[in-house]
């Protein structure tokens, strides 16, 4: 291995050193609470390492929404490929895809509306929110060919493919929202699992044409 070469790797496991003792803090403590010295230490560097790596707290903030998008679409595109699976299976297991996505990662929805809603955005740098909105619209748009497809055999209810690939994320969203507000009050209460298949059973059965007929509606 070249010196360049190794270098590029140490700054790698330096930039993931970081990120990791990141979320473990904006986990515990939330991203208000938590400073760049607070991560410093968690991670065993100075601040001003944490600077070489990243703008400011913003910017890995948004990093590591980016680390989750890209595990959701990796998921995401192994069901949208598997030519084995019908389309009414494959929407079926895009639920398991988003699902798996928020236990690798129950930080992706609080990242994913502090980023869109607060004023995120123009403290990060031009580059990133440009790769967030590229992966998340290819994640989207498979979902949506999908259902496009789906329409096409006669199996969906007609309609465009991205507004319900944008309703079934939505969906997904304010359950796992409301969900894990209702176990932060009564930790006894994870009801997340069994209310999330059955919100996705009543879509699923709203977007299948009766007896697979074109005619119905």
């Amino acid at each position: 291995m070249g010196i360049k070469e190794r270098k590029r790797r140490e700054r790698e496991i330096r930039r993931q050193q970081i990120q990791k003792a990141a979320k473990e803090l904006f986990i515990l403590k939330g991203f208000n609470s938590t400073t760049i010295e607070d991560i410093a230490k968690k991670a065993e560097l100075s601040p001003a390492t944490i600077y070489l790596y990243f703008k400011n707290k913003e910017e890995l903030y948004a990093s590591l929404n980016l680390i989750t998008l890209q595990y959701l679409h990796d998921q995401i595109e192994k069901i949208y490929k598997n030519a084995q699976l019908p389309v009414e299976k494959k929407m079926l297991k895009f639920k398991d895809a988003m699902y798996n996505t928020f236990q690798y990662d129950p930080l992706i929805l609080r990242n994913l509306l502090h980023i869109q809603i607060e004023d995120t955005l123009s403290l990060l740098s031009k580059e990133m929110p440009k790769q967030l909105n590229n992966l998340s619209q290819k994640t989207m748009r498979m979902v949506a060919d999908i259902y496009e497809e789906g329409v096409r055999q006669g199996k969906f209810r007609e309609g465009l493919g991205i507004v319900h690939a944008d309703i079934m994320w939505a969906m997904v969203t304010g359950v796992v929202i409301y969900e894990e507000a209702k176990r932060k009050i009564n930790p006894k209460k994870d009801f997340l699992k069994p209310t999330l298949d059955r919100a996705f059973d009543i879509f699923y059965r709203g977007i299948m044409r009766s007896n697979g007929k074109k005619g119905s509606r």
